[in-house]
C-alpha cells in the first residue's frame, strides 16, 4: 500500500511538488488556505508550467476548513508554508498524522528546530529545496529554475534510515533530482545563504532571480551576505554545503578580497540556471504586501552571530531596511539599499 502525503501549503513549492507526486501516482492531498486557488485547482485542475512544457493535473485540493473530513490519516506530511506559520500549521495537521508518520520541513529558513519541538523530533524530517517557482495566479503554479538537485531529504541525526530513503523514492516522481543527505544541517546552511543573498535583496530591489545573482548593483553585497552566513554557520560547527554548486569557501574569499573573479565566473552560471522569469519568494511576498521572512533569513543569522560572535553587519543592514518599511509596506527600489550599499565604504 503506497504512502499517504498530505501537504499544508499549496502554492508555489507546495503546489508543484504535490502536483507532481500527483502526477507520478501518488495518494496526495494539499491543504491551502487561498480560497480562489483552490476552488481554481477543484474546477479546472493544477496547471503546473516548466520551461516550455506544461502539465494539467487533477491535483486534490482542499480549503483548511475541509481538513476535518480527513479520517484517514497522512503517513507523511510535508509543511510548505512560511516560516512564521510554522507552529499552528504543524499543530493543526497533528490530528492528521499516523503516530508513527512524519512532518518534513519543506520550508525556506531553519525551522526544524522549532518543528520538532511543536511535534518531536521522532516525528520530524528536513527535505532542503533547490527548485524555484512561483504562484501568482490562482490554479497555476510555475517552476523558473533549470537546477538538476532539486530536494535534498534527510535526518535531523545524519542517520540513514528506512523512512528517509522512504521519501527519497517517493519524492523523486516530482523530481529525478532527489536524494538523501546525512549532512542536513549543512545543507540547510547552504540553502539559507542562497536565501539571505537573493530572498531579501530581490524584494528590496525588484530584481527578478538572475538579475539579483549578477547585477553590479547587488554583487558586492550579495557576496558579503553570503560570507556572513557560512561564517556563522561554521562557527556553529555545520559542514556547509555547496551552495548550488558553488563551493562556500568561495564567497568567503571574494568577501576578503580573493578570487573575486572566479566567484562571479560560477554566480553567472547560476543565474543562468535560475530562470530570467523567477522571482524570489520574498518579492512575490513584498509585491503582495505580505509579510516577509526576513526575521527567519538574515535575521536569524544576525541572532546566531550574536550568540556565536560572529559579526553580521549586512545582515543586520538589510534587516532594518525590511522593519523600517513595516509589515506590508515594502515597495520594490533600488534606492532602497543605499543604507546597505554604503556599508562596502566602510
Amino acid at each position: 500500500m503506497s504512502a499517504r502525503i498530505g501537504i499544508i501549503g499549496g502554492g508555489a513549492i507546495g503546489g508543484y511538488t504535490g502536483g507532481m507526486l500527483t502526477r507520478g501516482g501518488h495518494d496526495v492531498t494539499i491543504v491551502d488556505q487561498w480560497p480562489e486557488h483552490v476552488a481554481a485547482v477543484k474546477a479546472n485542475g493544477l496547471t503546473i508550467r516548466h520551461n516550455e512544457d506544461e502539465v494539467n493535473i487533477p491535483a486534490n485540493y482542499i480549503n483548511i476548513n475541509e481538513l476535518q473530513a480527513i479520517d484517514d490519516p497522512f503517513d507523511y506530511v510535508f509543511v510548505a508554508v512560511k516560516s512564521y506559520d510554522t507552529e499552528w500549521a504543524a499543530t493543526l495537521m497533528r490530528r492528521y498524522l499516523k503516530p508513527d508518520g512524519a512532518y518534513v520541513d519543506f520550508q525556506n529558513g531553519i525551522n526544524d528546530y522549532r518543528l520538532a519541538e511543536t511535534v518531536g523530533v521522532g516525528n520530524a524530517l528536513g527535505c532542503v529545496i533547490t527548485i524555484a517557482a512561483g504562484c501568482y495566479e490562482p490554479g497555476i503554479v510555475q517552476r523558473t529554475d533549470t537546477n538538476p538537485v532539486a530536494y535534498k531529504i534527510g535526518e535531523h541525526d545524519g542517520s540513514d534510515s528506512a523512512r528517509a530513503r522512504e521519501l527519497v523514492e517517493i519524492v523523486s516522481s516530482a523530481s529525478e533530482g532527489t536524494y538523501f543527505t546525512d549532512n542536513l544541517w549543512g545543507e540547510r546552511w547552504a540553502k539559507l545563504a542562497i536565501n539571505c543573498m537573493v530572498n531579501p535583496m530581490a524584494g528590496i530591489t525588484g530584481l527578478t532571480s538572475d538579475k539579483v545573482r549578477t547585477d553590479p548593483l547587488v554583487r558586492d553585497i550579495r557576496t558579503q551576505v553570503g560570507a556572513e552566513v557560512i561564517r556563522v554557520g561554521r562557527a556553529l560547527g555545520h559542514n556547509i554545503g555547496d551552495l548550488l554548486g558553488v563551493p562556500a569557501q568561495m564567497f568567503i574569499d571574494a568577501a576578503e578580497g580573493r578570487n573575486v573573479e572566479d566567484l562571479e565566473i560560477e554566480m553567472d552560471k547560476q543565474a543562468a540556471n535560475s530562470g530570467v522569469a523567477g522571482r524570489a519568494s520574498f518579492l512575490q511576498d513584498v509585491i503582495k504586501h505580505r509579510r516577509t521572512e526576513i526575521e527567519f533569513l538574515n535575521g536569524y543569522v544576525a541572532e546566531q552571530g550574536r550568540e556565536t560572535g560572529v559579526p553580521t553587519p549586512f545582515c543586520d543592514a538589510l534587516v532594518a531596511v525590511v522593519r523600517e518599511a513595516g509589515v506590508g509596506k515594502l515597495e520594490p527600489d533600488p534606492e532602497n539599499l543605499s543604507p546597505v550599499a554604503s556599508l562596502l565604504q566602510a
